[in-house]
């Protein structure tokens, strides 16, 4: 019974968005009903252009109704009874919403962009409605209150996994449009340096354009942070400076809550984890090193793809659960996460970095935030926890990244 136990809920339910998997479960009642995968396309063209009429419209209805759950929802949440709401009876792991949702225009989009309807024997899947979900919370952002501050994960949001953010990578163009759009614009990583030339070694092909850059004024050039470690360390553009960024003291930017956390015990954390890091180095025989930061503590292995994603997830939940288990870890905050070859434990997480970005840029609120990251899942994944600060977009490749933000500005085009 325990090892049924650990199997179904440990290494599996830490890997599922309950909200996308309720929202596919009910999209595979109509794809099962409509979808007649015996019938060969060429057999009937017409009768086939009917059945995906008729599951487009299933599936629209389907999202109308989740749309209404959603506005009763956010509601619910408005009046403090965010329990007592349909939708959280549903899915219990629901969490806030801080902008309407429209699913079903969002749904009509991507159906256009993925034929989602027309596909006979390929359900709509997680990845269908990770997108759609992308789509209606751009559509609520602008719609409901406006945007003003868009932060960005790093490896694997803005460039690929471990790579540096290069001269000729496309989303460099767009970040410079939403600067000029006076948006303010921050990256939040978990990279935790100290000293801005290693920031600037990551982020120089964007950094470099902005610098020679005759379409930005000084104002918006400023709209651009880099916050490190998840939520430890803030850098600002500089011009002035050689690496044209600038740290910024923590006093000028950290939440107050923030001031409460006592090194004695950002210390006592990092030493319990560093010692589950060791117990999984042994126990699981990793080829990795350890290595202590003042804020962190993680280990990576010495060559490029020596561990398994097994073994990785492995580490993160062994180590999560011992410092959540401690009298330190219930009073301070940290995020454990996969970083895709390597695990790291981190003071702080990114809600409290994202929230710090709000506050640099005089208090913008959650719902005129957007953050944009690829790790979501529940455990493991250091943007999961941005959801309690901000509105969010879940990508999976920078590619992704750059179709987001141009979708972004055709909504925001219909808007002028």
């Amino acid at each position: 019974m325990t090892t049924r136990y650990r199997v179904e809920y440990a290494l599996k339910t830490h890997r599922r968005d309950q909200l996308i998997e309720w929202i596919k479960g009910l999209l595979a009642v109509p794809f099962v009903l409509h979808s007649q995968p015996t019938a060969v396309y060429q057999e009937d063209s017409e009768k086939l252009a009917g059945v995906a009429s008729d599951t487009h419209q299933r599936y629209a209805e389907i999202f109308r109704d989740v749309e209404g759950l959603l506005n009763d929802h956010i509601e619910h949440e408005s009046t403090k009874a965010a329990g007592k709401s349909k939708l959280r009876l549903l899915v219990p792991p629901v969490g806030t919403f801080f902008t309407k949702l429209y699913l079903e225009e969002a749904f009509k989009y991507q159906d256009q962009q993925r034929h989602i309807s027309r596909r006979r024997f390929v359900a709509p899947s997680f990845n269908d409605v990770r997108l759609i979900l992308n789509s209606s919370q751009l559509l609520g952002l602008v719609r409901t209150r406006g945007l003003n501050l868009v932060t960005f994960d790093g490896d694997v949001t803005l460039y690929d996994d471990g790579a540096c953010l290069a001269p000729d990578n496309p989303v460099i163009s767009r970040i410079i449009r939403l600067l000029r759009q006076d948006i303010r614009v921050g990256i939040v990583t978990a990279a935790g340096y100290t000293e801005a030339a290693k920031y600037y070694e990551r982020l120089k092909g964007l950094l470099d354009v902005m610098y020679s850059s005759t379409e930005l004024t000084d104002e918006q050039r400023s709209g651009l942070i880099i916050m490190g470690g998840e939520s430890n360390y803030l850098f600002r553009y500089d011009p002035s400076s050689p690496h044209k960024l600038t740290y910024v003291p923590r006093e000028d930017w950290i939440l107050e809550d923030m001031k409460a956390w006592e090194e004695d015990d950002i210390t006592n954390l990092l030493d319990i984890a560093e010692s589950s890091l060791r117990a999984c180095v042994k126990n699981l025989n990793l080829p990795v090193s350890v290595l202590r930061k003042d804020r962190a503590v993680g280990v990576y292995p010495e060559k490029q793809g020596q561990l398994h994603r097994e073994q990785l997830e492995e580490t993160v939940l062994v180590v999560q659960n011992t410092v959540e288990r401690s009298s330190v870890g219930s009073r301070l905050p940290f995020c454990a996460f996969n970083g895709g070859n390597d695990v790291f434990v981190d003071i702080g997480d990114k809600s409290w970095g994202v929230r710090a970005c709000q506050h640099y840029f005089k208090n913008i609120d959650a719902s005129r935030t957007l953050h944009v990251g690829d790790q979501f899942l529940s455990a493991g994944a250091n943007d999961f926890k941005a959801r309690l600060a901000s509105t969010t977009a879940w990508i999976a490749s920078p590619a992704e990244t750059v179709q987001l933000l141009d979708e972004l500005h055709s909504i925001q085009k219909t808007l002028v």
